[in-house]
């Protein structure tokens, strides 16, 4: 186990293929409007701080387990090797690629394709206002990253006149792709869109000229979570730790509920407001974040390499990527230790891809048992099985200790969609399955149930839906597209649902077999399904639910989902229907 180190005293720089940190511990100092950089550590080795930007290895037909070869759109491409996938560690290119993403490329400086040289006469006019000296007397640089630096400034005029803020500078000089551009543009996009939430670094203004491009933000003085998690030895004990997670977690949601993947979250990146042991966190740094639709897959490979999911290094990846960050997070704040951990990035990439993460070692015995299986949850190598961050914020470890506001969950919008395109089979199926959900488990359903706002007689429709998601809208979800997701799930024609059948609706058989009590949940669920749904089912019946066509040998393909005695769906099947399986999903014989 690697331990969770501090910042660096500068030293000379190792080289980045041997050297694990070079692309993961790193914040961007550039995008961390911290008053100050905190001292470094003593007996703290040198880690160069640098989240890195990897292009996909290759394209989307040629790597066919993975679940970037799908039919939705994706990021654009961006080149990259012609070798077949796994790709080798991007240590030893790191920093050439982002040399060249940038603009600083040296002569003989190895690098990484990205489709050709750099574009000539580009366009570095972002339409920001000219006046920012006008506003503001730059103060102290408080921090460098590779795309820029941070200064402290003070307001001469305008609605904040007197405050201290955070400027980043971020110089058009490095500005030498067209993709770095619209990097710049993306993150104050996302800033000024983003607004509402306690836990988000608060944005006030864009500015330019010939030479930079300049973010003001609030000032945060509270220092990085990384530096008080040092402070406190290393680790939070339990209670501590909920009262981080709960913030994260919040603004996390918020991030997600809007179509805002963050792609780079890590304690580096959380700041506090003010010196006070109660002082809020907020998330910073939205250079590498993105807007996603709930239907849509990135395939950038983007992040910091102690934190970066497994279906990131496979580039097809949502929101369910920064829960598997979270989960780091989550793991060091209660321990101490990184719960992947290798000498070389390559080693870390393999740790993170093949390897699970310790209970084992001390403190883990000690802690309690819904403090494990909340950081499992969330470190689930299938990002299909792992909690949302709103039902991260519903789960009994976090719940039971403090008060709690469960905000309206995404994936609610995406189960209800395949569930009212399923076949009545399949529905059957999976209102037998919601019979089973234990207390605890209905708690969250129950949350984005009363969300949803249902009528005097306990009903929703789906204009519900629509409705529910505009009242917690920001500008944000006019870039995601988040609206026009929803609106394909509205307009399908649909009775409305009481409680019960929108249990059926809401549940992620996925994340239900995560569960350790998963095969009580399947077993019992047969059985109410077999005394209430079930019924002897003709071949052709069952295909035609299915959605196979007359060229599938049905008799060869389906025999193990009917029981032969007496023609109704097998235990096999039944779990095979839950999980919606079609045509596109079953091999033909």
């Amino acid at each position: 186990m690697g331990l969770c180190h501090g910042k660096p005293t500068q030293i000379p720089e190792p080289d980045p293929e041997e050297d694990p940190h070079v692309a993961s511990d790193a914040a961007d100092g550039a995008s961390s409007p911290s008053a100050a950089t905190p001292a470094a550590k003593p007996g703290t080795p040198k880690q160069p701080k640098f989240p890195f930007y990897l292009p996909s290895p290759l394209p989307p037909s040629s790597y066919k387990g993975s679940p970037a070869n799908s039919s939705v759109a994706s990021t654009p491409a961006r080149g990259g090797f012609k070798r077949p996938f796994p790709p080798p560690s991007p240590a030893k290119h790191i920093r050439a690629l982002l040399a060249r993403r940038h603009g600083s490329v040296k002569p003989n400086e190895a690098s990484i394709p990205e489709g050709g040289e750099p574009e000539l006469g580009l366009d570095k006019s972002f339409g920001f206002s000219k006046h920012f000296f006008a506003k503001y007397d730059l103060g102290d640089e408080v921090g460098r990253g590779h795309f820029g630096y941070t200064c402290s400034a003070k307001a001469k005029k305008g609605e904040h006149k007197g405050q201290d803020v955070a400027v980043k500078v971020i110089p058009k000089a490095k500005m030498t792709t067209a993709i770095a551009i619209e990097d710049v543009r993306r993150e104050v996009r996302i800033l000024s869109s983003l607004t509402g939430h306690s836990n988000l670094v608060q944005f006030y203004d864009a500015f330019e000229d010939e030479d930079n491009v300049y973010i003001v933000m609030e000032l945060c003085k509270g220092g990085e979570l990384l530096d008080r998690i040092l402070a406190r030895g290393g680790k939070y004990s339990e209670e501590d730790a909920k009262v981080v997670m709960v913030q994260i977690l919040s603004v996390v949601s918020f991030c997600h509920l809007q179509g805002v993947v963050h792609r780079d979250l890590k304690p580096e990146n959380f700041l506090f407001s003010s010196k006070d042991e109660n002082s809020p966190l907020k998330v910073i740094d939205f250079g590498l974040s993105d807007f996603v639709k709930p239907d849509e897959r990135l395939n950038d490979i983007v992040g910091s390499a102690y934190y970066v999911a497994p279906e990131v290094l496979h580039r097809a990846y949502g929101t369910e990527a920064d829960m598997w960050s979270i989960g780091v997070i989550a793991y060091i704040l209660l321990c101490g230790s990184r719960p992947f951990w290798a000498r070389t990035e390559s080693g870390i990439f393999r740790a993170v891809l093949k390897a699970e993460p310790s209970f084992d070692e001390a403190p883990w015995p000690t802690l309690t048992a819904e403090a494990k299986d909340f950081v499992k949850r969330l470190l689930n190598k299938d990002y299909r099985k792992r909690m949302t961050a709103a039902q991260a914020l519903s789960h009994p470890w976090i719940r039971n200790a403090q008060q709690v506001k469960v905000p309206l969950d995404m994936i609610i919008y995406k189960l209800m969609r395949a569930y009212i395109s399923s076949s009545s089979l399949r529905k059957s199926a999976l209102r037998a399955l919601a019979k089973t959900l234990t207390t605890n488990q209905l708690f969250y359903v129950r949350e984005q149930f009363e969300l949803l706002g249902p009528n005097k007689n306990g009903y929703i429709s789906l204009q519900n839906l629509k409705s529910a998601l505009v009242k917690n809208s920001t500008d944000a979800m006019k870039d995601s597209r988040v609206v026009d997701f929803v609106n394909t799930v509205c307009t399908l024609q649909y009775r409305k649902l009481d409680f019960e059948e929108f249990a059926a609706s809401a549940i992620s058989v996925y994340q239900m077999e995560a569960l350790e009590t998963w095969e009580q949940h399947a077993r019992r669920a047969y059985e109410l399904f077999d005394k209430e749904g079930n019924r002897p089912i003709v071949i052709e019946e069952l295909a035609s639910e299915l959605g196979l066509g007359p060229s599938v040998p049905l008799h060869v393909v389906l025999q193990d989902w009917i029981r032969h005695a007496d023609g109704k769906l097998s235990f096999l099947g039944f779990i095979k229907l839950l999980h919606g399986v079609s045509s596109r999903s079953i091999p033909k014989a």
